[in-house]
């Protein structure tokens, strides 16, 4: 894949952030630190209080905000708020590049990029990978997915954010990647809790817990990384050799994790889930594949398992 190249200028782009929430806030005052000019717009006008202290230039409506740069990011709760937000500045949409920076789902990204091209304007869609705090340090990164030619010119902008990731022109594969990224993170961030309830049951102050489980949940790329291969080119090839970790072993294990829980009456539903994946493996005739041969039912949702032979 090609990734776009900077474009090149010793001009600072002038830049409009709607949404001043704490990423909104963080971005802005970042592309202020890089030299940019910004103007910024909220709901709420007393959120951007901090960052007009700072530099900003408020504007007194969405139609004024995009008005003000060609280059216009979005930082909201959800894609229909940005309608909301900008149902009364269309008459200013036209020749803008918009850079939807907020979560929502890929095929409402894809319908967004319509609706833009609609009123004349190029979008974008993104999705930063790190916490506020951490927006413009070396840790960030973010996914960014649309028109390559719109990518490329605004690639210095974005750079001061975060490493551009850039994953093609369907509008809808950043916030694949977002959305993908963060359920992982929200799964391991409950099961760090429901282990830490368990733990506590047994009469374990979460500090304690936490240094014990902490390690784990940091060891698990290494672990899968172990081998000679990841995981993901067995996954590609669809194989699943049940070498190690098998359906059977690991379904036990989640039929244990269940019942402790139980026993100690603790909220059942990611157990349950955990546990389901294994059990349709093993029912389907998978008990001694890899663990891995529970994509299948994921893929498959709650398809019924066939009769075995």
């Amino acid at each position: 894949m090609n990734e776009p190249q900077p474009h090149l200028s010793s001009r600072k782009t002038a830049v409009t952030m709607l949404g001043i929430g704490p990423m909104g806030q963080a971005m802005t005052r970042t592309l202020l630190t890089a030299g940019h000019p910004v103007t910024v717009w909220n709901r709420t006008a007393s959120r951007a209080d901090g960052v007009v202290a700072d530099g900003a230039t408020r504007a007194a409506s969405p139609g004024e905000a995009v008005a003000a740069s060609d280059l216009v990011i979005l930082s909201l709760t959800d894609y229909q708020a940005m309608y909301d937000v900008l149902g009364s500045a269309l008459d200013s949409l036209s020749g803008r590049t918009l850079i939807n920076l907020s979560s929502d789902t890929p095929d409402r990204s894809r319908q967004a990029a319509t609706w833009a091209a609609s009123h004349g304007a190029h979008f974008v869609t993104g999705g930063v990978m790190v916490p506020a705090p951490m927006v413009g340090t070396a840790a960030a990164y973010v996914y960014y997915s649309g028109p390559a030619p719109e990518a490329r010119r605004h690639l210095d902008e974005l750079a001061v954010l975060g490493e551009p990731r850039y994953l093609g022109e369907d509008p809808g594969l950043a916030q694949m990647m977002y959305q993908a990224q963060l359920a992982l993170f929200l799964t391991t961030l409950s099961g760090l809790m429901h282990a830490t309830a368990m733990l506590g049951a047994a009469g374990m102050k979460a500090t304690e817990a936490l240094r014990e489980l902490l390690p784990a949940a940091d060891s698990l790329g290494d672990i899968l990384r172990s081998g000679e291969d990841t995981p993901g080119a067995a996954l590609d090839a669809e194989e699943h050799p049940g070498d190690l970790s098998t359906v059977t072993m690991m379904g036990a294990t989640a039929n244990h994790i269940v019942d402790t829980s139980t026993s100690l009456g603790l909220d059942l539903a990611l157990p349950l889930a955990v546990r389901s994946h294994y059990r349709r493996a093993y029912e389907h005739g998978h008990g001694g594949d890899n663990w891995t041969r529970i994509i299948d039912s994921i893929r498959a949702g709650t398809e019924t398992p066939k009769a075995l032979n």
